[in-house]
């Protein structure tokens, strides 16, 4: 089986994405602000439902369980995709909530989001190298890119939670 056929799911499922983000973009144009204020613990649940998942992903292919490894890792992909359209729509219809939290509680919450966001900025390319990877059956490869990234989406799917928690009270 060639490539192309291998990937064509994960390059349908991203033209998907595309589409409903661009839909739900236009869409949300027209919303009451009040329609998005519960986005935010949605978003946490997702990054909760995607660590745990991610955390039972390993533990499947340590016990060389591929297919259930498989299929936990393509529900963490839908799931980090479901929140990934979920953060853009919010954040493109709502604004910035500042940290209102002082002293080491500022500075621990900083570092934690300056490092959630750039940590999660190379996440995206390195998924779907390491999916790509896998589909190809190119399986060193996809081992060699999969330990650096599954510590990065098990961290960024922590401190997602983190941050929400921390920057909650402070939402309007």
């Amino acid at each position: 089986m060639n490539l192309l056929k291998k990937i064509k799911p994960l390059l349908f499922f991203i033209l998907s994405a595309i589409l409903t983000l661009i839909v739900l973009l236009t869409l949300s144009q027209n919303l009451e602000k009040s329609f998005f204020k519960h986005l935010p613990l949605f978003n946490t649940l997702i990054n909760a439902a995607t660590f745990i998942i991610l955390l039972f992903a390993f533990f499947a292919i340590k016990k060389k369980n591929i297919p259930l490894h498989k299929r936990l890792m393509w529900t963490a992909f839908v799931f980090s995709s479901i929140f990934l359209i979920s953060y853009v729509v919010y954040h493109s219809n709502m604004p910035s909530t500042p940290y209102g939290g002082s002293g080491i509680l500022k500075t621990i919450y900083f570092f934690i989001l300056t490092t959630h966001i750039f940590l999660s900025a190379f996440l995206v390319p390195l998924i779907l190298i390491s999916l790509v990877r896998a589909l190809s059956e190119k399986f060193d490869k996809h081992r060699r890119i999969a330990k650096i990234t599954f510590p990065i989406w098990i961290y960024v799917s922590a401190t997602g939670i983190l941050v929400y928690l921390m920057i909650s009270p402070y939402y309007q």
